[in-house]
């Protein structure tokens, strides 16, 4: 497993909190991987409407102030496939 490091929560205070990678190693191509708040049940039953969730995911939530970080991730993703 290769994680490139990308970031985290700008505005934390600590080492604790949402952060994204990009992981360059895996069969199916490049993943993005993200750490987050985990959701409360009011969340994950308004997802279940759409979009079950199997035991192999789950449903976490990330400040909007980290799109650009994600939006880095998703370049480096992109970046990696060529």
């Amino acid at each position: 497993m290769h994680l490139q490091f990308v970031g985290i929560d700008p505005e934390t205070g600590a080492g604790n909190c949402p952060a994204v990678w990009v992981d360059t190693d895996t069969k199916s191509g490049p993943e993005i991987v993200l750490q987050g708040w985990v959701a409360d049940e009011a969340t994950e039953a308004e997802c279940a409407k759409r979009s079950p969730k199997p035991d192999t995911e789950a449903v976490i939530r990330i400040p909007a102030r980290m799109v650009p970080l994600i939006r880095e991730a998703c370049d480096a993703a992109e970046r990696a496939q060529l």
